[in-house]
Parts: C-alpha cells; sequence; structure tokens
C-alpha cells in the first residue's frame, strides 16, 4: 500500500472491531514452496471480492514470514520450506502465530498454523568411536559412561532406545534425566580376562521411533589393563549451578570434584564434559580441577538452561559420571516493542465511549516479570488503553469529548517491564476533536441545601442555584425550570417558585416548622441548543424553628370545675415527693428545652421545684405548725429567645388523716348546696338498702327451713344418712357465685355533712377531690381485702349478701 493511500484509509476509518475467534491449522514440517496451507477465506467467512477491497495481509511483526496470502484465491500458501527442528528445536508445540488484517473497516484475525514433526533426522553420535581402557580386575557392576546420541526430532521419531552388540561382558543401562533424556551407562556383567581377550569391539546403535525406523551407530573399543580396581567418584550425582545471560567469557560456573582411593596414577582422576551438543561443547569447558569455565556468550532469550554430562576419569580408564544442570537467569536487557498497526487522525467530540483510535502490538523477548509489560497513556486525557488480545492493544475513548476544552490530544502511550531496573519504549499520536453541541449546564454542586425561617414573609428570596455551559453563544445559555412534583399531596410550585434566568428561588407562602420541617424538589437547567440538554439538581429547603408556642401543662389539670390537691404526711422526711409537673412544648431544639420554677408559695421554706424534672419536694421537716392548705405557683419556661411561659397551681394539703382535711377544705365548696344534696341522697340510699336487706333476709331463712326439712325427711327414712352441708356463700377463690367479701367501716359524725364511708379497694391514691357541684366528699386511701373462709349463721350469710348487693351504693347510717 502506498503512502497517500495509506493516509486516506486511515482517515477513513473512525471504528474498528476485532474478531475473537482463532483459525489454526496443522501442517508437516519440510512442505514444499508454494504448498496450501489453508482456505483462510472461508474458514473466517470471508468472500474474495471483501479479500481484495480490504488489502488483505499477513501481519507478523518482527517474525520471519514463512506463510503467504493469496488474496486472488483466498489461500495461505508455504512461503519458505520449514524446518521445525530449526524453528522451535525441541519446544512443543511448534506454532507459527500471525495475523489476518483487512482494512475500510479494519479487522484483525489471528491465525495459528502448528507445525508437526516428520521423522526427517536420524539419531547420531558425535563421535565414531570411543575407546575405554578398563583393567582386568574391574568388578562386575562397574560403570562405564557412554555418549548419548542426538535425534532433533521429537515424540515418536525421537530417538527411543540403544542396543549394545556384542553383550558377553557388557550390558547397557539407561536411566532417566531432569531434561528427559536418558543417561546410557555400560555395565560390566562378567569378570575380565587379559590373557583370554586382549581387546573387545562392540557396536552401540541408538533407535529411533519413526516410520521409517532411522538409526546410528557407534563403534566401542576396549582395551584390557591390568590392576586398577577403584573407579573415581564424584562427590554429587546432580550438580546444579545458575548464571546470568549476558556474563562475561571465561566466568566460573561451579566446581565439580571426584575422588578416586588408588594410589599413584591410578589415583589421579581427569574431568571431560561428555557427549552433548556442539552449542554446548562451544559454551563450557571444565579443567582437570573441576572448574566449568563459560568459554562463549549465552542468552536466555535463546536457551533457558543447560544439561551437561561430565566424567570423571582415573589412569586405568574407570571412570564416573555426573549430571551438571546450569539455569540461565534472565536479565532485563530487552526493551519493549512498539508496533503501530493502524490510528486515527480525527474523531468527533459525540463519539460513543470506548471508539477504537488507534491498534497495535507489544512485544518483549525477555521472561517473566521482565517481559511482563504493562501500557499506560499520559494522564488528564479522556482515552484509556485496552489489552484486546495476548500482546495487541487498542486506545479507545474513556469518556465524552469536549472540543471546547480541548480541540486536540497528543497521546502517549509508554510500554514499561517490569523489570529492575525498568525498560520501557513510547509513541506519540495527535488527534484532532471535531465540534457538535454536546456540553449541557453543570451546577456548582451535586446538590444545594438552603434554610429559612418559618412565619417568613412569602415572596422572600430563599437561594439561588447557578448552573455553567461551556458551549458558546446560544448554546451557552441557560434557563431554569421547577421540575413538577409534590410535598405531602401538594405541587411543589404552591411552596416555592424560581426565577428562569437568574435561578433565585422564592417563597411562594409561610411555612411552618410545626407543620413541615423540610422538603425537596429538582430544579432543571437546560441550555438554548438544538437539541436542547439539560441537568438537574436536587434543592433541599430546611424549615428553622422560631419560638412561636408556649409551654403546654399535661399535670397536673387545671380545670374549673374542681379542685386538685396533693397531699402531704406530716410524718415527710425532706426530700419527700409531693408532686411533679409535667409539661411539653411543640418547639424544637432548645427552643423546646424547659425550666421549672416556683414562683410563689403559702410557705417558700417548705418546698422547692427541680430546675429541671418539675418534681416538688419539701426542702424541711414537715411540723404541725405548717398550715394544712398550701398554694404553689409554679412557672413553666422554655429556652428560647425571647423565652415564653406557662404557670401552674398546685394545691398541696399537709394531714395525717382525711377528716383531718375536710374542714379546711370545705371552705372551697358551696356549704348550702352541699347539705341539701347530701340529706337527699343519704335518705334515698337508706331506703334502697332497707329493702334489698330485708329481701335477702327472707330469702335466706325459706332456703335453711327448706332444707332443714329434707334432712328431717331422710333422717325418718330408712335410707344412709348423708350429711347436709349448707352451700358456701362466699367463695375465696372468686369462682362461685359471690365474690370476694371487703370489710366496709361506716363512720358517722353530729354532722351529716360530714359523714364518711371508707371502703377498701386495690392501688389508691393520696389524691383529695374536691367537687362543688357534689353532695359529698369522699377521699380513696388504701384498705385491705378480708375473706369470710365460711359463714357460720345464717345472720352472717345475710350481712354477707348485703354487703355484697349494696356495694356499688354508697353505704351510710346515720
Amino acid at each position: 500500500m502506498d503512502v497517500s493511500n495509506r493516509i486516506l484509509w486511515l482517515l477513513s476509518v473512525v471504528c474498528f472491531g476485532f474478531v475473537n475467534g482463532q483459525v489454526s491449522y496443522s501442517i508437516p514440517e519440510e512442505m514444499s514452496k508454494g504448498s496450501l496451507v489453508g482456505n483462510i477465506g472461508v474458514d473466517l467467512g470471508l468472500d474474495i471480492k471483501r479479500l481484495k477491497a480490504g488489502k488483505a495481509r499477513i501481519y507478523t511483526g518482527d517474525s520471519a514470514q514463512y506463510i503467504e496470502l493469496n488474496r486472488e484465491r483466498g489461500v495461505l500458501l508455504i512461503k519458505d520450506k520449514i524446518d521445525r527442528e530449526a524453528l522451535c528445536r525441541q519446544t512443543t508445540p511448534c506454532a507459527l502465530h500471525f495475523q489476518i488484517t483487512l482494512e475500510n473497516p479494519l479487522e484483525l484475525f489471528p491465525v495459528t498454523v502448528e507445525i508437526t514433526d516428520i521423522n526427517d533426522n536420524a539419531p547420531i553420535f558425535q563421535k565414531e568411536e570411543r575407546t575405554f581402557e578398563i583393567s582386568e580386575s574391574a568388578v562386575v557392576g562397574s560403570k562405564f559412561m557412554l555418549e548419548k546420541a542426538i535425534d532433533p526430532d521429537i515424540g515418536l521419531n525421537g530417538l527411543q532406545r540403544y542396543t549394545l552388540r556384542p553383550s558377553d561382558h557388557f550390558i547397557l543401562k539407561l536411566h532417566s534425566q531432569s531434561d528427559g533424556n536418558k543417561k546410557v551407562e555400560m555395565i560390566l556383567q562378567k569378570p575380565l580376562d587379559r590373557e583370554k581377550q586382549e581387546r573387545m569391539s562392540l557396536v552401540l546403535t541408538a533407535e529411533d521411533g519413526g516410520e521409517p525406523q532411522m538409526t546410528g551407530t557407534m563403534q566401542i573399543h576396549v582395551n584390557l589393563l591390568d590392576a586398577n580396581d577403584n573407579a573415581p567418584v564424584f562427590s554429587k550425582t546432580v550438580y546444579k549451578a545458575s548464571i546470568t545471560e549476558n556474563s562475561a567469557a571465561g566466568s566460573l560456573i561451579t566446581k565439580v570434584s571426584a575422588s578416586d582411593v588408588d594410589k599413584g596414577s591410578n589415583g589421579e582422576v581427569i574431568y571431560v564434559i561428555g557427549n552433548t551438543a556442539d552449542t554446548v561443547s562451544k559454551l563450557f569447558h571444565i579443567n582437570n580441577e573441576g572448574d566449568v569455565i563459560l568459554d562463549g556468550s549465552i542468552d536466555y532469550e535463546k536457551e533457558k538452561n543447560y544439561h551437561i554430562d561430565i566424567e570423571a576419569i582415573d589412569q586405568g580408564g574407570l571412570s564416573d559420571s555426573s549430571k551438571l544442570i546450569i539455569d540461565v537467569i534472565d536479565v532485563n536487557d530487552n526493551n519493549p516493542v512498539i508496533n503501530m498497526i493502524s490510528a486515527s487522525g480525527s474523531v468527533p467530540e459525540d463519539s460513543s465511549h470506548k471508539t477504537v483510535i488507534a491498534l497495535m502490538s507489544v512485544n518483549d523477548p525477555d521472561s517473566d516479570i521482565n517481559g511482563k509489560v504493562h501500557c499506560f497513556i499520559n494522564e488528564n486525557i479522556p482515552f484509556e488503553i485496552k489489552i484486546t488480545s495476548n500482546n495487541f492493544y487498542s486506545i479507545v475513548t474513556d469518556s465524552d469529548l469536549d472540543r471546547e476544552r480541548n480541540s486536540e490530544y497528543n497521546i502517549t502511550v509508554t510500554c514499561s517491564d517490569e523489570g529492575v531496573p525498568s525498560l520501557s519504549s513510547s509513541v506519540t499520536l495527535t488527534l484532532q476533536i471535531s465540534d457538535v453541541n454536546d456540553n449541557p449546564p453543570v451546577f456548582e454542586r451535586s446538590s444545594y441545601e438552603a434554610y429559612i425561617v418559618e412565619n417568613n414573609t412569602p415572596g422572600l428570596s430563599i437561594f439561588t442555584v447557578k448552573a455553567t455551559d461551556s458551549d458558546w453563544n446560544q448554546n451557552a445559555r441557560v434557563s431554569y425550570i421547577l421540575e413538577d412534583s409534590s410535598v405531602n399531596g401538594v405541587p411543589v410550585s404552591s411552596y416555592v417558585s424560581v426565577s428562569a434566568d437568574s435561578g433565585v428561588i422564592h417563597a411562594v407562602r409561610s411555612f411552618d416548622y410545626e407543620q413541615i420541617k423540610d422538603f425537596q424538589f429538582r430544579v432543571k437547567a437546560q441550555d438554548g441548543g438544538s437539541p436542547p440538554l439539560s441537568s438537574n439538581v436536587t434543592v433541599k429547603i430546611m424549615i428553622q424553628d422560631q419560638n412561636d408556642n408556649v409551654p403546654q401543662v399535661l399535670y397536673p389539670v387545671q380545670t374549673g370545675g374542681s379542685l386538685v390537691a396533693e397531699m402531704v404526711p406530716r410524718s415527710a422526711d425532706v426530700g419527700y415527693l409531693v408532686t411533679k409537673v409535667v409539661a411539653v412544648d411543640v418547639d424544637s431544639g432548645q427552643n423546646a428545652w424547659l425550666s421549672y420554677k416556683l414562683q410563689k408559695a403559702t410557705d417558700r421554706a417548705l418546698f422547692e421545684v427541680g430546675l429541671q424534672n418539675g418534681e416538688v419536694r419539701t426542702i424541711r421537716q414537715v411540723t404541725d405548725k405548717d398550715a394544712v392548705k398550701q398554694r404553689l405557683t409554679v412557672i413553666v419556661e422554655d429556652n428560647g429567645q425571647p423565652s415564653r411561659s406557662a404557670t401552674v397551681i398546685v394545691n398541696v394539703a399537709v394531714a395525717d388523716s382525711f377528716p383531718e382535711v375536710l374542714s379546711e377544705f370545705t371552705d372551697f365548696t358551696h356549704d348550702k348546696e352541699y347539705n341539701d344534696n347530701l340529706t337527699f341522697y343519704l335518705v334515698l340510699a337508706l331506703a334502697v338498702v332497707s329493702f334489698l336487706f330485708i329481701t335477702c333476709v327472707v330469702v335466706i331463712i325459706s332456703v335453711k327451713i327448706y332444707r332443714w326439712r329434707q334432712s328431717r325427711i331422710l333422717y325418718h327414712s330408712n335410707l344412709p344418712v348423708i350429711p347436709y352441708y349448707p352451700p358456701r356463700y362466699s367463695d375465696t377463690l372468686g369462682t362461685g357465685t359471690l365474690p370476694h367479701v371487703y370489710n366496709y367501716e361506716v363512720c358517722r359524725t353530729t354532722d351529716s355533712r360530714k359523714s364518711d364511708c371508707k371502703f377498701g379497694r386495690a392501688g389508691s391514691q393520696n389524691v383529695l377531690i374536691m367537687d362543688p357541684s357534689s353532695t359529698g366528699t369522699m377521699q380513696r386511701i388504701q384498705s385491705e381485702k378480708s375473706i369470710l373462709d365460711e359463714p357460720d349463721s345464717p345472720l352472717e350469710v345475710s350481712i354477707t349478701m348485703c354487703t355484697f348487693i349494696t356495694l356499688p351504693f354508697l353505704c351510710m347510717s346515720f
């Protein structure tokens, strides 16, 4: 693609997508050039026209391109012959990864081509011959390390087994190693005799498992020597060492050690590196002291570890072997490589979120954290970078764009690895923003709270909301609208109004804190664009309380028809609780904080009132000299500014008994009306009680006579005599025909106006009530309940019956 066409293509791309599906093929290695890999058009669902119009091409990054795309046929072909062993060595699976890219719109299709192994390599030995000089005194079981064959193929095509011919004196033994290979040892299984046979010739054959099978051979010559019967022994069977990549040649990697208990020349040990690949023999060597030295340069990206066979051989030809595993430590020596695949030059400011701006690939050949790459872009711009697939990134819009705020962005992409020190690369893109009307008005706050004191004047300005629009001219002209809503079922417009131009909020009515404490509504700010844009904000109005309510006294109740008095015994101690004034204030806050004060009193030295709780208590010992009638005036004040108050009258009777109080408090009543009414009610009550009493006596006597006659009839008959007991007319458990029996005390004085009836009732209070409209004065005091177990005579039963029947009436006698 020429430069001009590429620029036009990039400018035409505003948004492009990715195909998440991946197409995979599998082909054998060594296919000839031009061989068919697969029909990529059919597999991706693309026709030939799309491939041609989209200028389909293969993107491989920095890797060599072994596959080519034929647009005319829509197929993938072999470009260069592929040698799996040269491409991947022993790595499995071996695969080529590339992408098919299309333009207008841009699309990306990942493709994987797996290269399978064929049996094109025979096992080979580095040396065609190997000579051992073995003492005839070598014991059965002595080990002799043999060279391993090398087969670059993998799996069944790789090296499978070894055979040794002839096998009269020696057998083979294989040991699996950590790298997956097998260590080959020749074991002496029959004693040697130099006089019978001075030299032996053996053939070691390596076989793979391919079809057809391929082999490699090595000639082994054994020369028998005299009297060296101790072989060297390594201190470890496996040595492990590590070295950082890019280490200088001549660096000491590790030291190995083997010992031989023989004397003289038979105890002298030399070290050699066993058979291995040519690359290993060129990179390392070992001296006679057992030092393993680095000879060349190593690169972690090429080889991560090395497995080396080391032999210790004495002068008599006996040997021992050990394994040296060298791990290459990665060094962060590669910067991330950023390849920009495509980028857009401009984008409208009303572009939707996640609009793709650019596509790029990033690669770091280092490993682990040294190769782990993080890409980021410069801050404070409305874009973000996202990873779309392995090592591929896209730059997309992250928020709304605004040309009025910034018409051009320089997007710097920086990719850093996690190595120490970290290495990074960066690239800068320039993006133009085209303008549209996309800025709604913005309020200065996300929500508003305003305060207004109750009892305000209608039309009062409460608060001002303010919104700004960063657009220009007509698009920036803001109007304020009160949104429809209701407060306690009433439209909010009957509470407040909003000025369309200035945003000033006015009170439409006067507010009462005791009726409504707060309410909220929404105000909309709308610009003059086409179409118009708007935003809303919540405004909460808080009504502040004024001290416009006086305290209300709940107790003692103040009525015009009756007089309530609290009784205090003369034996009351200091601090005796007389009563408690209870009041409330419907205001709130400090306007509802109440305090109690004693304003006036008959004797100010006798009582006090609690400032906070309103409790009336004695402040000294009550004496006989204190007046029976005490009148207290208590004032209840709130803490408002200005303060409001209420007063309450508390009447107190200082006495030990009820009769003692009567003479003093009857002056508060109307005597004449009281006497006339009392005489009438007493006469009426006496007549009713007398009638009921006589009726009960007659009924009871009749029942007794009837039962007596029945008992006499039974007595004179021949039937067995059953004693008869009269029924119990009072049930102590309250389950019979009569309720519990109470004791009543009737008091009579020479003055019928002061006659009194005391009766027992549960939970009485020492409260004296004088009612001028009634004919009697009653004191409720506590009495004890008595239970009659069983009546002994008709008279007692009659008295009990009378008591029960006359309980609802006033029981008086003259």
